[in-house]
């Protein structure tokens, strides 16, 4: 499993959680994905740390918590190691780090829109952009493979699933009815993943 890319992502996350918390979460600062900040108010980031372009990838990298590490790393491992095994590691690889990319993107052009609305923006961590592609992926190449949901514990389709789960992110990044969670960097990575799969 270690010599595979989604063993070496799980490494890497569960790894850099550990350090990240040993150093009382200081790698946020550099690493988390950051707002631009150009179209809003010049004092709304003013004392935060700046946006740099390797967070477009290094924020992926860094979880908030427990339950976001778990899920993340639980989600990644369920459909990563699927697709690795169809697509190869190269494939894969790119395919993962472009979701990271697409997601962060579309993350940062809604972050400039609600400053430029006078609302509040936030820096972001987690692999969730990425597992969303991934799930996307999982959800088009096997559509009618069953999987269990934690709650309720019921028994669904991939490609329902995926559907339900687009449809939910979509509702709750528009309504703002989930605050705290970049619901837009979740679709970013799953439009993402799509356009890839159906260029390919």
């Amino acid at each position: 499993m270690m010599d595979t890319v989604v063993g070496k992502l799980l490494v890497a996350n569960i790894l850099l959680f550990f350090v990240n918390a040993a150093l009382g979460n200081s790698l946020d600062g550099w690493f988390a994905l950051w707002p631009l900040g150009l179209l809003g108010p010049d004092s709304v980031y003013r004392l935060a740390p700046p946006f740099m372009p390797w967070q477009l990838v290094s924020y992926a990298f860094l979880h908030g918590g427990w339950l976001h590490l778990g899920l993340n790393m639980y989600a990644l491992w369920m459909f990563g190691r699927e697709l690795e095994y169809i697509w190869g590691p190269r494939r894969f690889a790119i395919y993962y780090f472009a979701c990271v990319v697409g997601a962060a993107l579309a993350h940062l052009v809604v972050a400039e829109f609600l400053l430029m609305q006078g609302g509040q923006a936030y820096p972001v961590i987690g692999a969730s952009g990425g597992v969303f592609g991934l799930l996307l992926a999982f959800g088009m190449l096997f559509p009618r493979v069953q999987l269990m949901l934690l709650f309720p514990p019921i028994p669904i389709e991939a490609r329902w699933f995926v559907i339900g789960y687009g449809a939910i992110e979509l509702f709750a990044g528009v309504t703002g009815s989930a605050e705290g969670v970049a619901h837009f960097a979740h679709l970013g990575g799953m439009f993402t993943g799509w356009l890839l799969l159906r260029s390919s």
